[in-house]
């Protein structure tokens, strides 16, 4: 995406002009933009199948155990031989940008596929399947800096594309009158992340501290 460069301070404004209102559309188009562009997932079905159940198999392992995940254990997990999995991976690093890719179209296309319902509902939904992404993206993402710069095109277009999916929701929620006209999406973002780094054992308290994060978005009136 040509305009990635020219993100400043996580807003899209300067990518789609003026007063951004972007649309459930162009999420969409995002989307498939980096689905298409970054990897190229086999069009048999049963290559299909293995291609992703290698892919559900390594999001799991390097949850589990990050860098000192072996290619070989992947491949036991999902049931496939080693030469399957290299068939579609021909190395560590194929294999690290494609989950991350593929984590990235799921947060996307999951905000594309909200239907309408309560802004402020949906609008909390997807930052809560977003902690989720942030727990696997930590990983992933430490990894692949082994191979890419910080300013890579893949995560440039990631970046992008992620923001195109979740800013609609915000200012859809900030047009219902249910959330604050003054905060931005990258303000959010930040706020989401910073709370997905905190360590903890307990998944409730992550949760917890979101939820209560994310009420402080609520629009009210001044008395």
């Amino acid at each position: 995406m040509e305009a990635a460069s020219e993100i400043s301070g996580g807003s899209l404004r300067k990518l789609y002009g003026g007063s951004l209102r972007l649309s459930t559309r162009i999420a969409m188009s995002a989307t498939e933009e980096i689905a298409e562009t970054l990897i190229t997932r086999p069009k048999r079905a049963d290559a299909r199948r293995n291609y992703e159940k290698v892919l559900a198999a390594a999001r799991e392992a390097f949850a589990e155990g990050g860098e000192s995940t072996a290619l070989e254990e992947i491949a036991r997990r999902a049931g496939v031989g080693i030469g399957t999995l290299y068939r579609h991976f021909p190395n560590r690093q194929a294999l690290l940008e494609a989950l991350y890719v593929n984590e990235v179209d799921e947060v996307c296309r999951s905000a594309a596929a909200l239907d309408g319902g309560d802004p402020w509902e949906e609008l909390n939904g997807w930052f809560e399947g977003l902690m989720g992404y942030f727990a696997t993206k930590r990983a992933l993402a430490s990894e692949l800096l082994n191979y890419l710069d910080h300013d890579a095109p893949l995560f440039q277009t990631c970046r992008v594309s992620l923001y195109a999916a979740g800013e609609p929701l915000l200012k859809r929620a900030q047009d219902a009158g249910v959330v604050r006209s003054d905060v931005e999406f990258s303000e959010v973002m930040q706020m989401v992340f910073a709370i997905a780094k905190i360590p903890t054992s307990d998944p409730g308290q992550t949760e917890r501290m979101l939820r209560i994060a994310l009420d402080g978005l609520r629009y009210r009136p001044e008395a």
